[in-house]
């Protein structure tokens, strides 16, 4: 049975903008975020039945417009909060970029913390018929307020689906069922207003928060007859590279070259395009195979796609680890 708001349990909403916050100013106009996270909890009359609510309107901001230091200054109010004792937390913001935002907060989850924090959001603004923000945010927040949650990092509910923030994936561009974890599946479910977990899975080490300003790193992506021209635009311009390879961890012959003179200076991550599955390690042997390119230095991103490849490499700059920390890192990944 859903907890009564007659409990202790308290649950804080934290809203970062979003699909979720946007509505139609204007028939003519686009939606924009408008709504406040008062205005996101009053649409969900069971959610005061779940946990008593607190709400902090953090950031009013579409999803694409979010940066790695309002995830940092998040997950230093999250653990604020935490220390005051609220139970659980759900952050609202855009699913643009949501899988990034609960990954990185995930690197940043010290192994001390423990209380739930669970991202959502929604893929029709509360403008449109069957708006799915309010059911997203209730079964968020029975999540959050669940026992079973706790120790388990960050996660990401949608349509009833628990995720976790370092497998979950938008596979859609407007689908409500737009989320999956396509390398494990989703780890649990919300059923009858019950969160019920299947996976608890394993923690990987949390990264020291940031102790100076983000580095640049980017993702290059292979492309069927790229030369890799672009490769010789980042010399001296960035402080780390993910490379977005065909497959397994290939690239054209033509970069052999310049990757290797690139990872002679910075961390350069070797990720595939497709996004599921593993990049391999010594199966091809090739000039551009993933063998090849890890023997000239690059470092294999295991299961992590191009985009949260990127985040990891860049939280890890960012606090100053060591080359051999970040191997370690991306090795846990596989």
């Amino acid at each position: 049975m859903p907890a009564s708001s007659s409990t202790n349990d308290t649950v804080e909403v934290i809203t970062l903008g979003g699909t979720v916050a946007m509505t139609r100013s204007s028939e003519a106009g686009g939606a924009t975020p408008s709504l406040t996270g008062a205005d996101l909890v009053d649409a969900v009359p069971d959610l005061r039945r779940a946990a008593q609510i607190t709400v902090e309107d953090f950031r009013q901001l579409p999803g694409a417009s979010l940066t790695p230091a309002d995830i940092v200054a998040l997950m230093e109010h999250i653990a604020k909060t935490e220390a005051e004792g609220v139970r659980g937390v759900v952050v609202t913001q855009g699913t643009d970029t949501i899988e990034e935002s609960a990954f990185l907060a995930d690197l940043y989850y010290r192994e001390d913390m423990d209380i739930p924090v669970v991202f959502t959001g929604a893929m029709r603004n509360a403008s449109l018929p069957g708006a799915d923000g309010p059911a997203n945010i209730l079964a968020a927040v029975q999540t959050a307020a669940s026992a079973d949650a706790r120790g388990l990092g960050v996660l990401v509910v949608f349509g009833d689906e628990i995720h976790a923030a370092r497998h979950v994936r938008k596979m859609h561009t407007t689908s409500i069922t737009a989320f999956a974890s396509p390398n494990v599946g989703p780890i649990g479910h919300v059923v009858e207003g019950t969160p019920r977990i299947h996976n608890r899975g394993q923690r990987t080490p949390s990264v020291p928060w940031p102790s100076g300003p983000q580095p640049r790193v980017e993702v290059v992506t292979a492309a069927l007859g790229s030369d890799g021209f672009l490769l010789d635009t980042l010399k001296d311009t960035v402080q780390g590279l993910v490379i977005a390879a065909f497959g397994v961890g290939h690239v054209p012959a033509s970069w052999c070259d310049r990757l290797e003179a690139l990872a002679d200076t910075i961390p350069v991550v070797l990720a595939s395009r497709i996004g599921t599955g593993s990049v391999l390690t010594s199966t091809y042997g090739f000039a551009g195979s993933e063998s090849d390119l890890i023997a000239r230095g690059l470092i294999g991103a295991g299961t992590l796609d191009p985009f949260k490849a990127r985040l990891l490499l860049s939280a890890h700059l960012a606090a100053n680890s060591p080359r051999a920390e970040i191997e370690a890192a991306f090795a846990a990944r596989r």
